[in-house]
């Protein structure tokens, strides 16, 4: 069984940073194309980054710049690195994975809570 399980949510302030991990288990996590999503109340939810398993990074523009996402597929750990966070960014955000060979094999987490307020 797949568990992906975030951590590092929390309040930050406009400007500052946060820096969100998922650690993966129960799967080959270097073959797996991962991905954060958020999901704002009353939004749909939407990428924020994916990562394949040779490190092509894509981002939405309205992140582009101001958020990282890298992978260790050693300790099978994805990291968001998000930098001058805006409010507009408060949002549940959620790890993902998908097999590279196979999309139907996807794979969530539980959810982390990011507030951005002063």
């Amino acid at each position: 069984q797949v568990q992906l399980v975030e951590s590092g949510g929390g309040l930050g302030q406009p400007g500052r940073s946060l820096r969100l991990s998922c650690v993966a288990s129960g799967t080959t996590f270097s073959r797996y194309i991962m991905g954060w999503y958020r999901q704002a109340p009353g939004k749909q939810r939407e990428l924020v980054a994916s990562i394949t398993s040779d490190g092509s990074t894509n981002y939405p523009d309205s992140v582009k710049a101001r958020f990282t996402i890298s992978r260790d597929n050693a300790k099978n750990t994805l990291i968001l690195q998000m930098n001058s966070l805006k409010p507009e960014d408060t949002a549940v955000y959620y790890c993902n994975a998908r097999h590279e060979k196979a999309s139907w094999l996807t794979y969530w987490g539980q959810g982390t809570r990011v507030t951005v307020s002063s």
